[in-house]
């Protein structure tokens, strides 16, 4: 099928090359021209493991192109999708400009009936709203379908997502559009829910809203762990064998972050209170979440009392690993609060440092290279749990820096091997290992 994809980050690309990747003809379009001409090498403008090889292969076969004008990209589609950012408010709400943008441009460019898939994550109500934008600016006798098909791909892990997911959600109002759908997707091989289209805009906002609570659950657990002498792991995996309640986003750490999350939280707590309900169960996700961004800040103050002139190493920058995305990392919230007591940080990570560079206002050292960020270091915080990070020798922490040191805000590496290698290590929701060091 002729499918066009308006918008090319992280939701709008994977899409774009996964529907080529199953057979079908897909024109990605995007406003920014240089954007293009990068995309039409074959070089990704995201970060995503397993997506350039297939960009490649596609575009080789003829089934992947990309332009910045519309009436090319529009020109014979049968379905759009709108695959757009819908970035946060001041207010919490999500900034639907983008995604009425590209309504207005399929609109003033579609010369046949078509099918518009929302692919944006966007508050109940949108795709009438859309369809609305669409209807009033298309030539008269085109007729446009409206459906939501929202994604469900976490960023690192996307390409693997989209064709090994859960589910895929279908919304439409009219079976017709629905069964077209269901058999676009069919290639993928995974299961099909058709719903409305109301309820298909909530089941994004309600997946991502419920493991940002759980997420926010086990890392309240894990501060009162530490109050108390136990240990959250044991707990977590305690409370995971329980089916109902199931292992995962039950690992501590130093909170969520990224694109969806933080913004998808924020936005059902506003769509919640404009339709007069107060969501204070989100908003206390929320409230820890942040709380728990600088949990380190108060560990390392507690252990150091003055970080006037210490070298620290902050291990990560990313949100998580496998990403150039900072988005809503904890990174920004504890570089500056580090920064600001005084402290001459140098932060490693493999690949988000010249995102970092154009987010992090503080003038700190940074590397691609672990040793290089550990060596003569009065601590170290990880922030990320990159590979090279979680599987590092805990003798290097030894054996290059002045103290070794570890402020551990991924819960890393296990106690039983931190002892072994004698360094004085604070992590989340678990016992200090440091009696035997600073007695």
């Amino acid at each position: 099928m002729k499918i066009a994809v308006i918008g090319t980050g992280y939701v709008g690309l994977v899409t774009g090359v996964a529907l080529s990747e199953i057979g079908h003809h897909v024109t990605c379009i995007d406003v920014d021209p240089s954007k293009v001409e990068t995309l039409s090498k074959g070089i990704p403008t995201i970060y995503e493991p397993g997506l350039e090889e297939l960009m490649k292969k596609n575009m080789a076969a003829g089934r992947l192109a990309f332009t910045a004008t519309h009436s090319e990209g529009l020109a014979e589609a049968a379905v759009v999708y709108i695959a757009v950012g819908t970035p946060k408010r001041a207010d919490g709400s999500a900034n639907l400009d983008y995604v009425e943008a590209a309504a207005k441009d399929i609109a003033h460019n579609i010369t046949q009936n078509v099918i518009v898939v929302i692919k944006s994550t966007v508050p109940v109500g949108t795709n009438f709203h859309i369809l609305n934008v669409i209807n009033a600016n298309v030539q008269p006798g085109i007729q446009v379908k409206i459906a939501s098909n929202p994604e469900f791909l976490r960023e690192g892990s996307a390409v693997n997502d989209t064709f090994h997911g859960d589910r895929i959600v279908i919304g439409a109002e009219d079976e017709a559009t629905a069964d077209t759908l269901a058999e676009i997707n069919a290639p993928f091989d995974m299961p099909i829910l058709k719903t409305d289209i109301s309820s298909a805009e909530m089941i994004k906002y309600a997946s991502n809203a419920f493991l940002a609570t759980k997420i926010s659950f086990i890392n309240e657990i894990a501060n009162i762990c530490e109050s108390l002498g136990a240990n959250v792991e044991e707990v977590a995996k305690g409370m995971g064998f329980d089916h109902r309640i199931g292992p995962d986003f039950l690992k501590a750490g130093i909170g969520y972050g990224g694109s969806c999350f933080p913004k998808d939280t924020n936005a059902l707590v506003q769509l919640a209170g404009n339709n007069h309900h107060d969501f204070n169960l989100l908003k206390s996700v929320i409230e820890v979440n942040n709380n728990q961004q600088v949990l380190l800040v108060d560990k390392i103050l507690s252990r150091f009392g003055n970080l006037e002139g210490k070298r620290v190493a902050v291990l990560g920058l990313a949100f998580k690993p496998h990403t150039d995305d900072l988005r809503e990392s904890p990174a920004l919230v504890m570089i500056p609060k580090l920064a600001e007591l005084g402290a001459d940080i140098i932060a490693y990570d493999p690949i988000a440092i010249d995102n970092a560079k154009r987010q992090i206002k503080e003038e700190i050292e940074y590397t691609e290279q672990l040793p290089t960020a550990l060596q003569n270091a009065d601590f170290a915080v990880v922030i990320t749990d990159w590979p090279d990070v979680k599987n590092i020798d805990l003798s290097e922490y030894n054996q290059l820096m002045n103290d070794p040191i570890v402020f551990d805000g991924r819960n890393c590496y296990s106690l039983d091997a931190v002892k072994q290698a004698t360094i004085e290590y604070y992590s989340i929701g678990r016992p200090d290992q440091t009696s035997e060091l600073i007695s």
